[in-house]
């Protein structure tokens, strides 16, 4: 819950003005957030309370973070609209799951997943850093953008090759 407050936190910096102490607060709420999402996992899974619900919520927490992450970076003109997609990506996966039933079925448990969400969301947090410039920014944030689809299409994949072939 903690962590979702920070978001919220961050969230609450969309709009205002791209001051410096705007981009600092935002990533190091951001960078709390980030280091708890570790920590209470960890906690959940070692102390026997892990649930489907606090699964389902940490990822959402995570998604949530990542979209207000890349609109910090928008909105600071660190990287152009593009990288809106990077907080768009779990909200059109879910949504294709409305049209292809196949994509609606469950994932394996992925280290990959995991690692990959940390190393978009530290990237979106070093983008919004006002040392961090174009073309820098750009880059940090691409590269992180280009992990994450990586990710998602490797997820798509996996889920399509074991959709059950549709009647002709």
């Amino acid at each position: 819950m903690v962590r979702a407050v920070l978001a919220a936190i961050v969230a609450g910096l969309i709009g205002e003005p791209s001051l410096p102490s705007a981009g600092w607060i935002g990533a190091g709420a951001a960078v709390v957030a980030t280091v708890l999402d570790g920590v209470d996992g960890w906690l959940a899974r070692r102390t026997g309370m892990a649930s489907a619900f606090g699964a389902r919520f940490d990822m959402e927490t995570d998604a949530l973070l990542i979209q207000v992450l890349a609109i910090l970076a928008w909105q600071y003109s660190k990287a152009g609209p593009w990288v809106l997609i990077a907080g768009l990506l779990r909200y059109l996966f879910v949504a294709a799951g409305w049209v292809l039933p196949w994509m609606r079925e469950p994932l394996f448990p992925s280290v990959r997943r995991k690692a990959i969400c940390v190393v978009q969301t530290v990237g979106l947090i070093l983008t919004i850093l006002p040392p961090i410039v174009p073309p820098t920014s750009e880059w940090l944030a691409a590269a992180s953008l280009a992990a994450l689809g990586y990710s998602f299409l490797a997820d798509t994949l996996w889920l399509w090759r074991r959709a059950p072939a549709s009647p002709t």
